[in-house]
Formats: structure tokens, C-alpha cells, sequence
């Protein structure tokens, strides 16, 4: 049964969609800290957007909120151009959720999702891990209890190693308590709310030992400001940022809600989640958020809480709403046990293994996965610009692959029989004239030509233009020349563009 379209929400989605919500709570408040928002911000991102996303979604499970590295990815864009925790951070982050948002929902009605693989696995097996690596580093500080004065992520990182007089031993247990919470939850029971302890345990170390050290101060209650005042004269500096975000940010959802279709048997459809998730940050951006994604932990509780249909994650942004005008008991939390959430969250992203082993099946790509992840760390906070690389140069990989033709050819008393292999396009063209000049002028003897077409995988127009030059150029020679093995895909083509008498992109003769 179906209600306005989309599936009837079960009991059973109310269920687990509260149950997600006990886990999106402190991750939304440590996530906003991660994107350098206010921890308010975070929660106003976990609420009315996942409603909004729930009304378009495609998968039943995709759990959409704030994530690590969307919000590291907006950290990345705004830190250059606003102090973290400022209004004017807030105000840009908005602007960019929205920027995210449309750029998501115009892929969606343009049916256009297949743009999401342009993020290539090499590429995504170098960028993942670097930023993995950056959120750690980015919360290290925070963890050992220690002040730092550097401006980067790892410059901060690194200051607060070296320097263990300025560590925290009450920073650093309630810390590692968090990480190993988060580690071993799930060992003691799949629903265990590994999430919620680490911070119930941060909460009541605070008040217990009076810690006030690391407290995240007040958190306004309240429901979610609903605005339109958005700083547009800066749309020019978060344009591509935003584009970049929108376009790698759903690289996260997609694989989570392919891999729970495929577990569940179910269909799913790229262009539907991309209006799902654009129009989850377009409600972001007007109701006090920052650019927000899919979640694969949450998206797995969900399932696992026994979601039914995309009422659950609905479900989970009506709890939080319910949450807000109490979120003041959220002052408590110590901003070390959000840093130990953080880190105990993404530590699992920093597989290295899988991009090391590309070396063995192939170097170019390896070359793409390495310049991406070295790029990610070293360009950072400016990591959209590593991503950015990184297409590029997966893309470039791609086309000089594409100029690889290979050329079979074998001399039988006087035919020669040529048998080209790959791809035959404008690029490769050249190669197979060049080849087919060499062994003319090799075989001076050669009567007859043979061109044997099964090995091709495309044509295009191009390629053929010039099959057909080439075959002209052998009849000039003197030489009989005829097609063979032509694939039955290809006859048509082959038939309007190869055998015709006249080329058909030639103005036409004029009688004299």
C-alpha cells in the first residue's frame, strides 16, 4: 500500500527512526564542531532536512544528517573565508548547503546521477583515506586537551604530538573511553548506543569532577531559525566548492543505499537520491544548517532498528525536532568526548591497504589514487582543489588509455590482413594510418587489403571517416581493399558511412 505516493510508513519505522536519532544527536553536535559551527547548527541539520530527504528518497534505509566528510569538506571551504564558531561562518555555511542543494537537485531532474561516477574508485581510494587522516588530525588537538596556535590542520596536529607538557590526562581518558565505546559497541550488541554512552559518560565525568574546562558552553533551545537572508553576494567564492561538495559528498550515499539494495534485493535509482539529497540541503540552508550527507553508520542502524521504508528517516528528523526546545542539556557534553565520537566514527576510513594494492593491477591508477591522496593532505583546508586534481587526472588516465590501439596484422602471399583492437575515435585514428603506411611501404608486393573490423569495441563517426580514408588510400595505391568480420551492431554504420560511394560529409559534386 502506498499513502500520496510514497510507501505507508510502518510501526516499525517509527521505532528505528528514534533509534537513529539517539545516535545523530551527539553526532550531529560533534560534526558541526568538525565543519566549525556552532553545535546547535548541527542539530538543525539532523532535523527538517531529514524530512525533506524522506519524502524523495529512493533507498528505505539512507539515513541523511550531518557526516565527517561532508563537514570536513565544508570546513575546507569556508575556513579561508570565515573564523570557525563565527556569524559569519554560520551565514556562509548556508549559502553553501543551498549551492550543494541545487546543484543535486538539478543532477536529479536531469536524470544526469550517472555524473556521480565520475568520482572514480582510484581517485575516491586516495581521497577517502587523506581525509580520514584530516579528521583525525583535526580533532587530535581536542582529544589530548591541549592548546594550539598553527593555522592548518596538521600544522595543530602535529604542535599538540610534540608537546605532551600540554596534554590533558582527564582530556585524554574521556577521549580514548569515546573511541574505545564507539570500537567495541557493536562486539557487546548491533544495537548498542555506542554514541550516546561515550557522551552520557562525558556528561557525567562534568558533573561529577566539576570538569569545565572542555564544556561546549550553552546550546540554545529552541526550534530551528527559518530564514531566506542569505549572504549572496558570495555566491562566487562557494560556487565550485559547493558543485565539488555536492558531486563527491554523494559519493558516500550512493555506495551505502547500492550496497543496502543490493543486501535487500531491492531496485534503486541515482537520479531520485540526488532530489532526495538536494532537497535535504536545500531545507538545510534554510533552517540554520551546513551542507549535509548520507550517513553509512546510521544508514545501517537504521536497517538493522528494522526500518521498512523512508518514513524512518522522516521518523528521525520529527525526534530531533521534538529534541530541540530541550537541547540545553546538551551544555554538559565535553567537547574531548565529541572529539573521541569524531575519531572513533572515521578512524575506519584510513584503509591504506586498498590503495597500495592498486600497484599490482595498475600504475597509472595507482598514480591517480597516490597524487589524490598526497594533494588531499597537502592542499588542505583547501581539499575540494585535491578532488578537483583528481578527476582530472582520472579522466586523463581514461583518454591516454583510449589512444592505445592495438593493430593485429599478418601478410598472406600478397593480401594484408589488418585486424585493429579497442577503441577507433579521432585519437587513435592516426595510429592505425601510420601503421597501415609502415607496412605498404615494408611490403611493396601487397595486391590486396583486408580490414577485419570484430576487434573494434566503438566506432564513431570520426573513426569511421577515417576507415574509409584509409581504404581510399589503398584503392589509390592499386590496391583491392574490403571490409571483413563487420559486427552486426555496426553494419548500419557501417553501411551509411563506410560504403557509400561518395564521403558523406563531402559538399556535393556540381556537374561541369
Amino acid at each position: 500500500m502506498r499513502l500520496g505516493g510514497l510507501p505507508r510508513p510502518s510501526p516499525r519505522d517509527a521505532v528505528a527512526g528514534f533509534s537513529v536519532a539517539l545516535v545523530v544527536v551527539p553526532q550531529a553536535i560533534a560534526y558541526a564542531q568538525l565543519a566549525g559551527m556552532p553545535p546547535e547548527r548541527g542539530l538543525y541539520a539532523a532535523a527538517l532536512p531529514a524530512i525533506a530527504a524522506a519524502l524523495f528518497a529512493s533507498s528505505p534505509y539512507l539515513q541523511t544528517g550531518p557526516t565527517a566528510q561532508t563537514a570536513l569538506l565544508t570546513f575546507g571551504a569556508l575556513a579561508p573565508l570565515a573564523a570557525a564558531g563565527s556569524d559569519r561562518i554560520v551565514e556562509l555555511a548556508l549559502l553553501l548547503a543551498l549551492i550543494v542543494g541545487v546543484t543535486r537537485l538539478l543532477v536529479g531532474l536531469l536524470r544526469a546521477g550517472v555524473i556521480a561516477y565520475l568520482m572514480s574508485q582510484p581517485m575516491m581510494l586516495g581521497f577517502v583515506p587523506a581525509a580520514g587522516i584530516l579528521i583525525i588530525a583535526s580533532q587530535l588537538p581536542t582529544a589530548l586537551g591541549a592548546r594550539t596556535s598553527g593555522d592548518g590542520i596538521l600544522e595543530n596536529a602535529v604542535e599538540a604530538l610534540v608537546h605532551p607538557g600540554r596534554w590533558s590526562a582527564a582530556a585524554i581518558v574521556l577521549a580514548v573511553v569515546a573511541v574505545g565505546l564507539i570500537a567495541l559497541g557493536p562486539r557487546l550488541h548491533r544495537l548498542f548506543p555506542s554514541v550516546l554512552v561515550a557522551i552520557g559518560v562525558g556528561v557525567a565525568y562534568v558533573q561529577l569532577a566539576s570538569y569545565d574546562r572542555d564544556r561546549i558552553g550553552g546550546v540554545p533551545e529552541g526550534e530551528p531559525p527559518l530564514s531566506l537572508d542569505l549572504p549572496w553576494d558570495d555566491v562566487g567564492h562557494l560556487l565550485l566548492p559547493g558543485v565539488i561538495i555536492a558531486l563527491v559528498g554523494f559519493a558516500e550515499p550512493s555506495a551505502i543505499a547500492r550496497t543496502l539494495a543490493a543486501k535487500e534485493r531491492r531496485p534503486w535509482d541515482a537520479n531520485r537520491e540526488f532530489l532526495s539529497q538536494g532537497a535535504a540541503n536545500v531545507a538545510a540552508a534554510f533552517s540554520g544548517g551546513f551542507p549535509i550527507g548520507g550517513s553509512f553508520s546510521r544508514s545501517a542502524l537504521n536497517r538493522l532498528a528494522g526500518a521498512r521504508t523512508a518514513w524512518s528517516g522522516a521518523a528521525t528528523g520529527v525526534a530531533v525536532l521534538a529534541f530541540l526546545p530541550f537541547a540545553g542539556i546538551l551544555s554538559d557534553v565535553p567537547k574531548t568526548s565529541l572529539a573521541g565520537v569524531v575519531i572513533g566514527a572515521v578512524v575506519g576510513l584510513v584503509r591504506l591497504r586498498p590503495l597500495l594494492r592498486l600497484r599490482r593491477y595498475s600504475l597509472p591508477q595507482f598514480g591517480v589514487a597516490l597524487t589524490t591522496f598526497a594533494l588531499t593532505l597537502a592542499l588542505s583546508p583547501h581539499i575540494e582543489r585535491a578532488v578537483l586534481i583528481g578527476i582530472g587526472l582520472a579522466i586523463a588516465v581514461h583518454l591516454w588509455r583510449e589512444l592505445d590501439l592495438d593493430v593485429d596484422a599478418e601478410v598472406v602471399e600478397t593480401t594484408l590482413h589488418l585486424r585493429p583492437s579497442g577503441v577507433l575515435w579521432f585519437g587513435t585514428a592516426p595510429r592505425l594510418d601510420g601503421i597501415f603506411l609502415r607496412l605498404l611501404a615494408d611490403n611493396p608486393g601487397v595486391e590486396r587489403l583486408v580490414l577485419h573490423l570484430d576487434g573494434l569495441g566503438r566506432v564513431d563517426l570520426p573513426g569511421a571517416l577515417a576507415l574509409r580514408q584509409l581504404l581510399q588510400d589503398a584503392r589509390d595505391a592499386g590496391i583491392e581493399a574490403d571490409l571483413a568480420d563487420v559486427p552486426a551492431r555496426a553494419e548500419r554504420f557501417v553501411e551509411r558511412v563506410l560504403l557509400r560511394e561518395h564521403d558523406p560529409l563531402a559538399p556535393p559534386r556540381e556537374d561541369t
